[in-house]
């Protein structure tokens, strides 16, 4: 199963960590998309450290980094840095979407 996380606030930190991990540790792929607010928790080594995990895919709008003046260059580089397009695909690719 793909499973798709949309990330548009930065309230979930710990479930968006716990619902990857579970999802991985049960082989299921994860795909997470931070936009909007959500962008603040690139920041977060905590968040941008599951892009390294295995059947994680990991993307983010550009255009809402820069609205929220999020430095893009030290981010792991399995992090799509992308628009809403990688948006539209991960909800066309998934199974199913968590919206966090």
């Amino acid at each position: 199963m793909k499973l798709g996380i949309l990330v548009n606030t930065e309230r979930h930190l710990e479930h968006i960590i716990g619902i990857t991990r579970a999802a991985c540790d049960k082989g299921h792929y994860v795909i997470i998309f931070a936009m909007d607010e959500g962008t603040h928790l690139l920041r977060s080594p905590q968040f941008t450290e599951l892009s390294k995990l295995d059947g994680v895919k990991m993307g983010l709008c550009r255009h809402s980094a820069e609205e929220h003046q999020i430095e893009l260059e030290d981010l792991p580089d399995g992090i799509t840095r992308g628009s809403q397009f990688d948006n539209a695909v991960m909800n066309h690719e998934a199974d199913r979407v968590i919206v966090l």
